[in-house]
Order: C-alpha cells, then sequence, then structure tokens
C-alpha cells in the first residue's frame, strides 16, 4: 500500500514537472510564434513580409510617410526621405540612415508597424534591414534600404480606400537574442556592401 502511494506521488510529481516544462516552453515560443502570425497576417498593423511583388499596379496613389525611433540605444535613426507617394501595387525604395554615437560597437533590432491598422494586410515588404539584428560600429553611419509595396486591394478596402496616408513606424531596440551581423558581414557580401543591396557607408 505504502509502495503503491509512493509510485502515485511520483507519478503525479513527473505530470507536474511535465506541465511545468510544457508552459516555459510555450512562453518562450510565443514570441516568435505571435511574431510570425503578425506578418503573416498583418494584424495589429504588422507590415506583412511578401516573396514577389503584385502584377497588377493601379492609378490610385498613396502617400507613405516615416517615422524612426530608438529605444536604450547609442544611435541616431532617421528616414533619409519624409515620405513617398506611390502607385498602389508599384514597388518603393526607400533609405534610412542610422549613427552610432556612443564609444563601442552595438547591436540594435528594429521592430515596426504601420499606422492605420487597417492597412497592415495590404502593406508588404521585399526587403528591410529588420529583418536581422543589425551591428553599427563607433562613430560609424549606416544606409539601410527597404523595398515595399502597398496591395491595390487597399483602394477598394472599405476599411482603407478612403484612407489617403500610410505611416510606416519603425523603433530601434537593444539586440538580446539572435545572430550578431556586422557592418562588414552579410552572406557573401563585400565589406562596403549590405545584404541588401544597398551601400553602407561609414561617417556619411
Amino acid at each position: 500500500m505504502a509502495r503503491a502511494r509512493k509510485l502515485s506521488n511520483a507519478g503525479l510529481g513527473l505530470a507536474c514537472f511535465a506541465v511545468f516544462v510544457a508552459m516555459v516552453g510555450m512562453a518562450f515560443a510565443s514570441v516568435p510564434l505571435y511574431r510570425a502570425f503578425c506578418q503573416a497576417t498583418g494584424f495589429y498593423g504588422t507590415a506583412r513580409r511578401a516573396s514577389a511583388a503584385p502584377t497588377v499596379i493601379s492609378n490610385r496613389t498613396v502617400t507613405v510617410r516615416f517615422d524612426t525611433n530608438v529605444r536604450g540605444l547609442s544611435w541616431r535613426f532617421e528616414p533619409e526621405q519624409p515620405s513617398q507617394t506611390m502607385r498602389l501595387g508599384e514597388n518603393k525604395l526607400a533609405f534610412f540612415r542610422a549613427t552610432n554615437t556612443g564609444d563601442k560597437p552595438v547591436t540594435g533590432r528594429a521592430i515596426y508597424n504601420v499606422t492605420p491598422l487597417s492597412a497592415g494586410p495590404y502593406f508588404s515588404k521585399l526587403e528591410c534591414f529588420c529583418f536581422k539584428n543589425q551591428t553599427i560600429a563607433p562613430g560609424e553611419t549606416v544606409e539601410f534600404p527597404v523595398v515595399y509595396f502597398v496591395d491595390p486591394r487597399y483602394g477598394t478596402n472599405a476599411d482603407t480606400e478612403g484612407a489617403p496616408e500610410i505611416t510606416l513606424s519603425y523603433t530601434f531596440f537593444q539586440a538580446v537574442t539572435g545572430p550578431r551581423v556586422s557592418s562588414n558581414e552579410g552572406s557573401g557580401a563585400s565589406a562596403g556592401a549590405s545584404p541588401l543591396g544597398g551601400s553602407r557607408r561609414a561617417r556619411l
């Protein structure tokens, strides 16, 4: 009887431990899963990541304004152009500039969203510095390109057809996980080239 009780207690303990491990695992997995869900659906103003541009370009236009912010980094971060006017379905290339004003290398990661939130499902990026960590050396200035488009359906949806402007907002935070990408590293890129094909110039 006593042995059976001990076995029962041991089984209960193992079950509780298994539940605890599962809950911890779900907590760690929830952030990337939530991010993937937002990027796939455009939920809560998250710009989607696309592999191809639309084949149809509308005559309707929209103005995309750029907003930049930094949290906890010794960086100066700004768009090279305050806004761009584009046709729906058209590919656009925008540039942003970041300078490390500190005295040591810093790795940051940009998060992003668009407003109005209803524009999220229609705003897509083909290439973006925000897809990976970025490291900037002390005193270095780096130019970051972004290739994006707004789906033509943006102009016909009841929630967005009357919204002539979209704001694309980036905020750089200190990177705490993931690979470190320095200004002279990349997938086969030369020391002076961006992984996205744009120039990366120090002290512009």
